[in-house]
């Protein structure tokens, strides 16, 4: 028997769990005895709702490798983050090392496994916001420069790298001057129609909340551009407590503990006591990914941040505000399904408006077959 591909896999935030999670099914399910994984987990994520609560609820192994790279100052973590991939490369025998979408984890694992020369597959390649001022932008520019395979999850992802002088024939071996470019598909879609009913039969975030059969707004903030600005904060918070007021509806705001940290600090007083009452907003703390999507399936609307719920939202046939003046995932706006209005406050309760009224649309397959992780498997099999 030929001996199987051997993955370092790098993730360290929640988006990345998620992800690898459709990928482990694949390497042990159809592709099991052909290829073996190692999780690395940097710790960029280190809170248990943030991290343990995901590798439990998607059935994802546990870590074989944890950094604990998580700290207060950026650099210095991504330093850690580096040192300590780059160990683990050098102890430990790998073919590839595999990074899923934009995060300084990301970063971390495209920068070591080019000090290394290893090969790197990057998923979730070829997405562009055209803003450099955005950290995401940066390393996931970044991370395709040092990629021997681009799985790319749309058209438009595959179109944008062609336009940076990426070939896509893919023929010949895989080579960091000659990488493979393909559309496989998006692997956060293959988790979705894998954890939708499941999610309906565990989740009971609803339940707990009084809110079944009730219709509400979902909102998450998480971004620090949006979270670490005390008047984007303070403008976001402020318009979703008018678009509670205007529509009736409740909204439910899980948060991310970097954004209740800056609540806390940054918020007007004023805003402070609004949502003190507990009249316009039903914060919770961060939920796990059935809950997260037991949420979204029932939403009226999703106005968000992010950019993983963005497309979640697409999946599960909800209308979405984007809390961003641009988005990697032009698709979504492209066929009307999200509107990008940034932090304008009459824009947000204009669109929130029109997309409560409005009537049902469709929602074409952008994002592949969902079996996205099936072809990147069989592609590495293919071209290593």
């Amino acid at each position: 028997m030929a001996t199987p591909l051997r993955i370092l896999t790098v993730v360290g935030a929640r988006p990345q769990f998620i992800k690898a999670a459709a990928l482990d099914r694949a390497i042990r399910g159809s592709f099991a005895g052909r290829i073996t994984e190692t999780i690395l987990h940097t710790g960029q994520h280190y809170d248990a709702d943030m991290s343990d609560v995901f590798f439990s609820e998607l059935g994802l192994p546990a870590a074989e490798v944890n950094l604990n790279a998580a700290g207060d100052h950026p650099a210095a973590t991504l330093a850690h983050m580096l040192e300590g991939i780059e160990s683990v490369l050098l102890e430990r025998r790998h073919d590839m090392l595999l990074v899923y979408g934009d995060t300084n984890s990301t970063l971390a694992g495209a920068l070591a496994a080019m000090r290394c020369n290893m090969p790197l597959a990057h998923v979730e390649a070829g997405l562009r916001s055209f803003n450099k001022r955005m950290p995401e932008e940066v390393n996931r520019i970044m991370a395709d420069q040092c990629a021997t395979w681009l799985f790319c999850p749309t058209d438009t992802a595959l179109k944008n790298l062609e336009r940076e002088g990426y070939a896509s024939n893919n023929t010949g071996r895989a080579s960091l001057d000659a990488p493979h470019v393909l559309n496989c598909g998006d692997v956060m879609y293959d988790n979705t129609l894998h954890f939708t009913s499941l999610a309906k039969e565990r989740s009971t975030v609803l339940r707990e909340l009084g809110m079944e059969g009730t219709p509400y707004i979902l909102a998450t903030v998480h971004r620090e551009h949006n979270t670490d600005d005390p008047a984007r904060l303070n403008a976001i918070i402020e318009a979703l407590i008018e678009v509670n007021i205007s529509t009736s509806l409740p909204i439910i705001l899980p948060l991310h503990p970097r954004t209740r940290k800056r609540m806390d600090e940054l918020l007007d007083p004023a805003l402070q006591e609004a949502l003190s009452s507990g009249q316009h907003l039903e914060l919770l703390p961060p939920v796990g990914y059935l809950d997260m999507l037991s949420l979204m399936s029932q939403a009226q609307l999703v106005i968000t941040d992010s950019g993983g719920v963005q497309k979640e939202a697409y999946f599960l046939g909800r209308p979405t505000l984007i809390l961003r003046a641009e988005t990697e995932w032009t698709e979504l706006v492209d066929h009307g399904h999200s509107v990008l209005v940034d932090v304008d406050q009459e824009r947000i309760l204009r669109e929130a408006s029109r997309a409560l009224n409005a009537t049902t649309t469709s929602y074409p397959a952008l994002f592949g077959d969902g079996r996205a992780a099936e072809h990147i498997c069989d592609q590495l099999l293919r071209t290593t």
